[in-house]
């Protein structure tokens, strides 16, 4: 009786992984070509709301109204089989109006109990839209959630579906009557992504299919339980030390202190260890979203600005000279590539 060759072992682990990985990405890319026959001139939003998604996290979209942010979130929902729900974030709005309430219940013999009614936060796709318009005590009910996939009401804990995502809309326009999104809730988010206008040939398509008499629909191309193998596969997919060393010199250059250099001196406040962790989960996710099995130093430098932006400040004199957290990115990201 001979002791199991080891290597064997790890070429058997490894050509799962492989064979996982060529099923997974058939699968995403077919979701993805099913939301851009619905969704037009948002390839890089698309894109990285699916990064966002396979990495396990929660997206903040930025962008002026009518750029079809709400459409995303529906055809999403559609196409990854998630269960998805919507709540237009208003001042008024109370956290039991998210997370439920429990109500007093009497029964035909007239016992009395309290019965749980979960809010709308007990979705797989939760669209938060124009969250920046409800009130801070509101906008904290969803941190616990957004973090620890559970929520607590009346001392009770509450498992929130899995997968669960957030993917919350911002209006960049008319602040006043708005409560901007504290440092701590924004590092929940894996990634803030901007929505542009659509360029002419995008436009043009846009007019023909949506002011016909037909619309197309999305269509299913997953379920819940292949977006949570997918989630699980991209943790298990190998990082080179050339992308590993890459995040860290990333990251760390974007705090202020000596690793950052001159550039330090612009920046107030940067990213802490949460945003490694989710540019090593986004740059896995995107590999797996282009049918590569491991990610490159390219993945790291076209997700940087996503993943960092929403993490930084710049110091006042900074702003005073017109200096923009993308610009000090760029300059942070030509040491590296």
């Amino acid at each position: 009786m001979t002791a199991a060759d080891p290597d064997k072992g790890v070429e058997k682990l490894e050509d799962v992984i492989v064979r996982s990985a060529e099923q997974v990405a058939g699968q995403v890319r077919a979701a993805r070509d099913a939301i851009s026959t619905v969704i037009f001139g948002q390839d890089r939003v698309v894109e990285n709301t699916l990064v966002t998604i396979l990495s396990g996290g929660h997206a903040l979209l930025i962008g002026v109204p009518g750029l079809a942010k709400t459409k995303l979130v529906e055809t999403l929902g559609v196409t990854l089989g998630l269960d998805a729900k919507r709540v237009q974030f208003t001042p008024d709005l109370m956290p039991s109006d998210i997370l439920g309430a429990e109500v007093l219940d009497e029964s035909s013999i007239g016992k009395r109990s309290f019965r749980f009614i979960p809010g709308p936060v007990f979705a797989q796709l939760l669209m938060a839209d124009e969250i920046n318009r409800a009130s801070p005590r509101t906008q904290s009910a969803l941190l616990q959630a957004m973090q620890e996939q559970h929520i607590t009401v009346a001392g009770v804990r509450h498992d929130l579906p899995k997968p669960f995502h957030v993917l919350a809309t911002q209006n960049p326009l008319e602040q006043e009557g708005t409560y901007p999104l504290p440092e701590a809730q924004l590092d929940r988010f894996l990634m803030e992504i901007d929505v542009d206008y659509p360029d002419r040939d995008a436009e043009r398509r846009i007019l023909f299919e949506t002011t016909g008499a037909g619309e197309t629909l999305a269509k299913a191309a997953m379920n819940a339980d292949a977006v949570l193998a997918a989630q699980r596969l991209v943790r298990r997919l190998p990082v080179g030390d050339s992308v590993v060393e890459a995040i860290l010199s990333l990251v760390r250059s974007a705090r202020p202190g000596p690793e950052s250099g001159e550039t330090g001196k612009l920046i107030a406040w940067g990213p802490g260890p949460r945003a490694s962790q989710s540019l090593m989960l986004a740059v896995r996710a995107r590999a797996l979203l282009d049918g590569r099995l491991a990610p490159s130093i390219d993945d790291v430098l076209d997700l940087a600005e996503p993943v960092l932006k929403h993490r930084m400040a710049l110091t006042f004199s900074a702003r005073a000279e017109g200096r923009s957290i993308s610009g000090v990115i760029e300059q942070l990201k030509s040491r590296i590539g």
